[in-house]
């Protein structure tokens, strides 16, 4: 496949939940061709929301390419979701992406997630368009939304239109550069209608346009025309589509158009932005890579976006389509794939092979035969890849990594498990095929409670994966919260026999131990000790082969615990002493022998139950601080700091594990969506006596 480098374009659209990006994708492949019907979000009709869940939920769950042609130029296009327990397909969206289309509510304006994904689009240093939707909206304000972008992004729009009305006024757009009005006629808007700027506008209009070349002179970086315009007092629409490109590569501004892509206007003006601001691969900032061997990545290299270059490309993304099976969405970064090369996935060192390539319009396959430096395609089959992988030939004789994809760690876990035996082999099955495509959900068995736990970003992001569970994989599951795994220690010291003497005829059974059993130091704790035990025999009166015994008896007696049946930990047990038996002495006695020691001790050593408890950090914006304190105090919270970071507060505490089930939700609803929070365990302490009670009964 030829492809003109200069005449491509690899952007996403990224913005918080309902702001229109569906709905803009939507109108993206109408007007270039691609679709002969528009099909809507509220009708499950749309085409890069294939999945049942996301046509069922009218939201995008995972990200979908695209691509398309406009103006003689080639389109990769990513819709991504704009719900933050789906924050993952944006990361991975930005990471391969050469720009972006951040989409606002013209009524809402700059929200929680729309925060997320422009921090996302600056870690990956992604050049953005800001496209301000719904401008047909009662309440829509096209300035207030200018200003939220400047003071809560710590951006620099600058408007290359002004609105022609607002809200139910709402007609069309004034173009700024080229001083024309637009109107939007036809069916489905097809038709761009040139007007002159009405007279009552034209004022404006030039008002905004001065502020458009002054905001580019002063911030686009580019000498040649800073000084343009210093000799002139203006700038040519050449030299203001040249400092709205150069500002843009920087990031040092964000070309700013709007519309209402619902009501099918202003949409063919981003896509003209599109093509005539964001980067061509060419231009795009370079990825590095780095040789397999550099564990800590301190020698990179950059990436030469050339077809005939040693391949590097990058497995972003992992799914099981219907009809087509697993498909590993890749861009190609330097070099060509080609149908049935073979290749190498690094750094596994795993053989594939590209037995088949295709392009996706939503989940329609559309067969090509390769893809160049700067393409993004898709590859059917590919068994031992996962998300972040590089992919080289496997005759290129020093094959590179390039630098990965970095996720969220998953904050909610849940416990779930099969309706039925006959379904564990399918669930173990599903859940490692999502684990595969969803980089921020993981499973495992907790080896104390034996449930299967499935943990992710949120509420929302288990139930739809509980929910694909159920219909693509037929598996009927049960999914209920994970118990808090609790503990059990010990506060006092003793010295105790466990002496276990046995006689039924014949051989008989003896085992006889003295241990001194005390609570851990602090500085055996810090250490990472849960458990120590010391061999402290002097003499023969307990044989070597017998000591082990004893200690695995013990193990075992802490194990289950006394109070409620938790593992009891910091514990330090001494063999000191004993005595043995020429015949009936065996390893089975010594264990008896250890674990009577053991429940013989517990209640003369202070027993206490545990709960692990967290280290949690909330970021919220200042007018929420008081609410959300007064919800971490009620759970029990020690707040440890509070800071102030940008124009957000930073609240650090801790918590017990047992207080945060649901917590996302809660912060969700007490922020307006707009507060964030993560957590790492932090230590066990002592259960509330109230509290300890009630585990009796349970344990």
């Amino acid at each position: 496949m030829a492809l003109n480098l200069r005449k491509m374009r690899n952007f996403g659209i990224v913005a918080h939940i309902d702001s229109g990006k569906t709905t803009c994708s939507e109108r993206i492949l109408y007007y270039t061709g691609k679709k002969h019907k528009i099909g809507e979000v509220h009708d499950g009709a749309s085409t890069t929301d294939w999945m049942k869940e996301e046509a069922e939920r009218g939201i995008t769950i995972t990200a979908a390419a695209v691509f398309a042609n406009w103006r003689d130029t080639y389109l990769n296009l990513i819709d991504t979701p704009g719900h933050v327990d789906f924050t993952a397909e944006v990361e991975r969206s930005c990471r391969v992406l050469d720009g972006a289309v951040v989409v606002f509510c013209a009524v809402a304006g700059v929200q929680a997630q729309s925060e997320t994904v422009w921090r996302q689009a600056n870690k990956y240093s992604v050049p953005r368009l800001v496209f301000v939707n719904k401008m047909d909206r009662g309440g829509a304000n096209f300035d207030r939304v200018v200003g939220q972008v400047r003071e809560r992004l710590a951006g620099n729009p600058v408007p290359i239109q002004m609105p022609w009305g607002q809200g139910d006024e709402f007609k069309g757009l004034i173009d700024l550069v080229l001083m024309k009005a637009y109107t939007y006629e036809g069916d489905n808007g097809e038709d761009q209608i040139e007007h002159e700027i009405p007279a009552e506008l034209k004022a404006e209009a030039e008002k905004r346009r001065g502020e458009m070349i002054d905001a580019i002179a002063s911030h686009c970086g580019d000498d040649a025309i800073e000084s343009a315009y210093l000799e002139n007092g203006t700038l040519t629409n050449d030299q203001i589509m040249d400092g709205l490109r150069a500002g843009c590569m920087t990031f040092k501004l964000q070309p700013m158009l709007g519309g209402s892509a619902l009501r099918n206007k202003g949409v063919q003006k981003l896509l003209d932005a599109v093509v005539d601001i964001l980067p061509c691969p060419l231009d795009a900032n370079p990825i590095k890579q780095f040789e397999i061997d550099d564990t800590l990545k301190a020698t990179p290299f950059p990436t030469k976006c050339d077809p005939a270059a040693p391949l590097r490309a990058m497995v972003f993304k992992i799914m099981n389509m219907p009809a087509i099976g697993d498909v590993s969405f890749v861009r190609v970064y330097q070099g060509t794939i080609k149908e049935g090369d073979q290749l190498v996935c690094q750094p596994s060192g795993k053989a594939e092979r590209a037995s088949r390539m295709i392009k996706l319009v939503g989940a329609a396959p559309h067969k090509i035969e390769d893809s160049p430096a700067g393409d993004i395609c898709a590859l059917v089959g590919l068994k031992g890849t996962q998300t972040g992988d590089t992919l080289v030939h496997a005759t290129d004789n020093k094959p590179m990594v390039l630098e990965g994809i970095s996720f969220a760690k998953p904050v909610i876990t849940m416990a779930i498990e099969p309706k039925s035996n006959a379904d564990k082999e399918k669930m173990a099955y599903a859940l490692q095929r999502l684990e595969r495509e969803d980089p921020t959900f993981k499973k495992w068995t907790d080896p104390e409670t034996s449930q299967l736990i499935i943990a992710g970003m949120g509420e929302l992001h288990l139930e739809v994966l509980s929910h694909r569970i159920r219909d693509e994989y037929k598996v009927e599951a049960v999914v209920g919260k994970p118990k808090v795994s609790y503990r059990e220690t010990i506060t006092k010291s003793i010295e105790i026999r466990g002496k276990h003497v046995k006689q039924s005829g014949g051989r008989g059974q003896y085992g006889d131990c003295i241990l001194e059993i005390r609570p851990l130091t602090t500085e055996e704790k810090q250490a990472g000790n849960e458990f120590i035990w010391e061999d402290a025999v002097r003499g023969g009166t307990v044989p070597k082969e017998y000591r082990p015994a004893i200690e695995e008896g013990v193990r075992a007696a802490l194990q289950r615990g006394y109070i409620a049946g938790f593992p009891c930990i910091n514990v330090h047990v001494k063999l000191i002493d004993g005595s043995y038996h020429d015949v009936d002495s065996s390893q089975e006695a010594f264990i008896a022998a250890g674990q009577l020691a053991i429940r013989e001790a517990f209640p003369k050593l202070g027993m206490v139950l545990l709960e692990p408890w967290m280290m949690v950090e909330v970021e919220t914006p200042d007018q929420f601080t008081g609410t959300i304190m007064g919800s971490l105090n009620s759970k029990r919270a020690m707040i440890n700091e509070t800071l102030d970071r940008g124009v957000n507060k930073i609240i650090r505490c801790e918590v017990p594990l047992g207080e945060m089930f649901g917590y996302t939700t809660d912060l969700r609803s007490m922020s307006q969506g707009r507060a964030s929070y993560s957590m790492e365990p932090s230590e066990y302490k002592p259960v509330p006596q109230s509290m300890v009670e009630k585990l009796a009964k349970k344990g």
